[in-house]
């Protein structure tokens, strides 16, 4: 019983840490997924270049969606016309960031990592995605066709009446846009990760409790090593960049240090067994190798240079991230614990107690 009045305490500090934060990423992600109109986004991205790259990049980084909702998107992007490149950028910025873990980062990190990590994954994207079309335009060179050539004619081709309906559809008033929004950040989307949700405050919760202080460094050695086997964990396992962060923090509070927390916060969202088929299947074996390669190494380059940078500035992350046990929460916070918590329960009752009474 002690044990379990440990283990909720350190899970009530993070949801009421997090909380007020997490509830404003999944209002701004509701009114981005309203009032973004997607189906235009989607003509920037056609070609193979460095700029559709980054376009692609920009445009998915903010957006909430983890590894596996990302994947529809996806390969709607890429049916739209978007080049190899472009789709490779946004598979790989939108599930690694989004504005619901840039507001928790805020609340369990520090600004320097809040900022760094969103940076980190535009930077993989970016460097995945010209990796990708440098790919496919050697391998239309080698072929004596042009891969790609106009990708742009397909939007056009595929989405005109889509368009056209939409210009002569009357745009529906600004408060039935504000409920749209709120109806699919606090309902659908927010029913899309309480499972991951749950899990991940349920595991950053255990870790507080049952790892021991300075288990990073101490019995795990740090620097490499520990980003290494942050990379091996988190590769094949599924986490979305929200639920991962609290895990992180509460890693980081045992003595991980912020190049291998960020090792795990950019590869365990970007990829997993069910991304990585994914990948094969629609853009290829030879473009699946990129994707890994480049994830791989450029997630172990940049936190190696995030620890050079926290080294330099002499700033020790573990320092500032708010210990559970002696967090003194505010009535703002507490308030976004318990609204979160009431959301979660919520959806969990509907995701797995109500349909067991419903009559076929």
């Amino acid at each position: 019983m002690e044990f379990l009045l440990e283990w909720w305490a350190a899970i009530w500090g993070i949801l009421a840490e997090s909380g007020p934060w997490l509830l404003l990423g999944f209002l701004i992600a509701g009114i981005l997924k309203i009032f973004i109109p997607q189906d235009k986004v989607f003509r920037h991205f056609g070609q193979n270049n460095f700029r559709s790259v980054l376009k692609a990049s920009l445009f998915g980084a903010p957006l909430p969606l983890c590894s596996c909702s990302v994947i529809p998107t996806a390969a709607g992007l890429r049916d739209a016309g978007a080049s190899k490149g472009a789709t490779t950028a946004f598979l790989i910025a939108t599930p690694e960031t989004g504005v619901d873990s840039i507001g928790i980062t805020w609340a369990l990190f520090d600004p320097l990592m809040t900022v760094l990590r969103p940076l980190a994954a535009v930077i993989t994207a970016v460097i995945s995605g010209t990796m990708v079309n440098r790919l496919v335009l050697a391998e239309a060179d080698n072929k004596g066709v042009e891969q790609d050539a106009q990708p742009e004619a397909k939007p056009e081709c595929c989405m005109s009446q889509q368009t056209a309906a939409a210009n002569l559809a009357a745009k529906p008033p600004l408060r039935h846009q504000l409920l749209a929004s709120l109806r699919f950040s606090f309902g659908k989307l927010m029913a899309d990760l309480t499972p991951w949700f749950l899990l991940g405050f349920l595991l950053s919760g255990l870790i507080t409790v049952i790892v021991p202080e300075n288990f990073f460094g101490e019995t795990i050695p740090s620097g490499f090593l520990a980003m290494l086997m942050m990379l091996v964990l988190s590769m094949p396992m599924y986490i979305c960049a929200t639920a991962s962060t609290p895990v992180a923090a509460a890693l980081v509070l045992k003595g991980l240090d912020p190049g291998a927390a960020l090792v795990l916060l950019l590869a365990g969202p970007a990829t997993n067994i069910t991304t990585m088929l994914v990948v094969r299947n629609f853009l290829g074996t030879a473009v699946l190798r990129v994707y890994l390669i480049v994830l791989v190494v450029v997630s172990l380059t940049l936190g190696w240079l995030v620890n050079l940078l926290y080294a330099t500035m002499k700033v020790d992350l573990s320092s500032v991230i708010p210990h559970v046990h002696t967090m003194d929460h505010g009535w703002v916070a507490t308030a976004g614990g318990l609204i979160l918590s009431g959301l979660l329960l919520f959806h969990a009752w509907r995701l797995w107690v109500l349909p067991r009474f419903r009559v076929n």
